[in-house]
């Protein structure tokens, strides 16, 4: 496994990589980026943003969802995956924060997660995202680009890659790693074809070694 300055020269490239890397989900305040974040779900941020284009127009405040039929916000969103279990806990969601937060989104991991269908990546995304709270949301990228580069085990569930990235990377630097991670895993190091002939990180990779091994035979 990686070593501290190890790992931080990897963050370093990544960020000279990615040097703009955010958030994708577009949302112009908390609530929006607590749907938009509980609507990626197995889903991709672009076919959410084409959702959300339509969907935020139409309901601003928990109440607007609550105002309509369960089968109408189903339409609503049905183009994503799992649209039904996700209009459903939209609707629990809104009612929580209407009856527990006086409707407003709560600014700790704690409280978050404490929302339908809310888990511990969304409370991150939107901690770190919305209020600045420092968090390092692992998702699909950030967990396979960990796991490639050693920073962790492959064995590792996604709660230990969390927390090996916590103990591996300065508190401060949590939030921009999190984004850094997400589009080096998005646009460079991804699922199916790699890069790994071009990347900057071969050196310290052995997944990229034995990929680039099994190429040349």
């Amino acid at each position: 496994m990686l070593n501290k300055s190890q790992v931080e020269y990897c963050l370093d490239v990544m960020k000279e990589m990615f040097p703009e890397a955010q958030c994708e989900l577009r949302h112009e305040n908390p609530f929006e980026l607590v749907i938009a974040v509980l609507l990626s779900a197995q889903c991709t941020d672009v076919l959410v943003n084409k959702v959300t284009e339509e969907l935020f127009k139409k309901y601003k405040t928990p109440e607007d969802y609550l105002a309509v039929s369960l089968e109408e916000l189903q339409q609503d969103i049905r183009s994503i995956g799992l649209y039904r279990n996700k209009a459903k806990n939209i609707r629990k969601l809104c009612q929580m924060l209407l009856d527990e937060y006086g409707g407003e989104v709560p600014d700790t991991k704690e409280e978050l997660m404490k929302l339908a269908g809310v888990g511990r990546k969304t409370a991150n995304v939107v901690a770190s995202v919305a209020f600045r709270e420092p968090a390092i949301a692992v998702d699909t990228h950030v967990e396979r680009v960990s796991k490639r580069l050693a920073i962790c085990r492959w064995k590792d569930s996604v709660l230990e890659v969390e927390q090996t990235l916590m103990r591996k990377v300065p508190k401060d630097e949590w939030a921009d790693t999190h984004h850094r991670m997400i589009f080096f895993g998005r646009y460079h190091c991804k699922a199916r074809n790699p890069e790994c002939p071009e990347c900057p990180l071969l050196d310290l990779c052995r997944e990229g070694q034995k990929r680039i091994k099994k190429l040349k035979t």
